[in-house]
């Protein structure tokens, strides 16, 4: 079931989502309505995967992960172990 929704929103922002819409081919509400399936998308997955305590202490402690590649790991486990 479909319901209509209005929203109250600056006249620039419309502008540039008529924008969008026109370029993406897909209607203004279509777009907003995928933006909200997304939102709950990304509800529903943080709370369907809690981090055990001490994973949690973890997440997020290599703030550049960029830095560390394959090769690194490899050269360190050689070093440490051979």
């Amino acid at each position: 079931m479909q319901t209509k929704l209005t929203l109250r929103i600056d006249d620039t922002l419309i502008e540039k989502a008529k924008k969008h819409s026109k370029e993406s081919g897909k209607s203004v509400s279509q777009i907003v309505a995928d933006y909200f399936a997304l939102l709950n998308m990304t509800d529903h997955h943080k709370n369907s995967k809690k981090l055990p305590p001490a994973t949690k202490h973890l997440h997020g402690i290599l703030k550049n992960k960029n830095k560390v590649n394959e090769s690194d790991y490899y050269k360190h486990l050689e070093d440490k172990y051979l």
